[in-house]
């Protein structure tokens, strides 16, 4: 039976977990939002070509592809808490060595490296909460803590505007690399997940064998409708936002100009987040992606052709509300497709593979800008992209509102 004093400590307990992963989060999103503000810079400072632009993002989510393979098999092996603070450590000190490089190579090593180390934390991060809530609000709570990526955005944008023109762009990633050594402190008294520690060692299956489960006629079908959804909305999100700064000047606004319309732009995250958080536990999680990733197709295409300032301010804060939306509801209803005894397998493996598309847009974007092409076309491609997604979640998905995960 459950005690007054017991009921009373799970929001307490439930609210730091929630405090303590997201505080990581907004770090990480704080590195990767400031890089898009930061190739900018360099592209002025290292005379740097749009593919090797384009590769800056790549290097990126090559490491991250990695990292949230490798850190979600390990996840299932040594415990989610484990990894989750490794992940953080090695990102936020290959951020802060990489305020110091001089050349483009040196650059690109340590990006890999950050990479790694945030594509790692990701997947286990919203592996570690979903299995520490109930299942009445497990979709809500992995929501928030995918909202506090828009606060890492909005951050960056912020230390961007006022810091990059005035002090430079070194300056910028010594200031995300510091505080994100404080959140390592904060984890260690995280407890683990009890689900997974309720697998005795001797019940634990290999590595092997995990990532053999994920494709048994069992999860077949899930794990191709999750592969599809995030190769499709990481290929279009890091193609999209990591040259948002980049685009602006494109189209013709200054460095500083251009990072305040997306400060501006990125603060309608927030409400993406927190309107797909409320529907997610009443219309479903099939419902939220399918509705927020059409939001985001149609978004795209009105951007890449918009005109003047205000229409690309317009649709850049619909694009930022309803794709940042679909992102909480991707890492709320992927954990769920899976058990716990390869959960941490089938989330990062799926992780691993939208890393991949995260490699391809950027070059795309750098590729066709270098050879000609518009942004309109550009931004049809991502378009279509997402439709794919949406089309993958609607016939292949099924629904896991509320439901037990075990």
């Amino acid at each position: 039976m459950t005690t007054k004093n017991e009921t009373a400590t799970k929001p307490m307990t439930r609210n730091r977990l929630l405090a303590t992963a997201g505080v990581g989060w907004l770090f990480d999103a704080l590195d990767v939002g400031i890089l898009s503000f930061v190739v900018a810079a360099l592209a002025v400072d290292w005379n740097l070509t749009p593919t090797q632009m384009g590769w800056i993002g790549s290097v990126n989510s090559i490491g991250m592809a990695v990292g949230a393979v490798l850190c979600g098999i390990l996840a299932d092996k040594y415990g989610r808490k484990n990894v989750f603070m490794w992940t953080l450590l090695i990102f936020s000190l290959a951020s802060g060595l990489s305020a110091f490089t001089t050349t483009l190579t040196a650059f690109l090593i340590l990006r890999f490296i950050i990479g790694a180390g945030l594509g790692g934390e990701l997947p286990v991060a919203s592996t570690l909460v979903s299995e520490s809530v109930e299942p009445h609000e497990r979709g809500r709570i992995v929501v928030l803590l995918e909202s506090f990526w828009a606060a890492g955005w909005i951050l960056a944008a912020v230390i961007s505007y006022f810091i990059i023109p005035e002090y430079g762009w070194r300056v910028a990633l010594v200031l995300t690399a510091i505080p994100a050594l404080y959140a390592v402190y904060l984890r260690v008294k995280l407890p683990d997940s009890k689900k997974y520690e309720a697998i005795s060692k001797e019940a634990r299956t290999s590595v092997m064998q995990n990532i053999k489960t994920v494709w048994t006629k069992k999860y077949a079908r899930a794990t191709t409708m999750l592969w599809v959804l995030w190769f499709m909305v990481v290929f279009s999100y890091y193609g999209m936002f990591l040259w948002l700064p980049s685009v602006m000047v494109m189209k013709g606004f200054s460095l500083i100009q251009s990072f305040e319309y997306v400060l501006i732009m990125t603060l309608a995250q927030l409400p993406g987040y927190f309107t797909a958080a409320w529907l997610i536990e009443k219309m479903g999680r099939k419902w939220v992606l399918a509705v927020y990733l059409t939001g985001t197709a149609l978004s795209a295409l009105a951007f890449g052709f918009a005109t003047d300032a205000t229409m690309l301010v317009m649709f850049g804060m619909l694009l930022s509300f309803f794709n940042l939306g679909a992102w909480g509801a991707m890492y709320a209803y992927t954990p769920e497709n899976y058990p716990t005894m390869i959960r941490g397998t089938g989330v990062g493996l799926a992780a691993g593979v939208g890393r991949v598309g995260g490699v391809i847009g950027p070059l795309v974007v750098g590729s066709l800008t270098a050879a000609g092409y518009g942004l309109g076309p550009i931004f049809t491609i991502f378009a279509i992209a997402i439709a794919l997604a949406v089309i993958a979640v609607l016939v292949l998905g099924k629904e896991t509102k509320q439901l037990e995960i075990d």
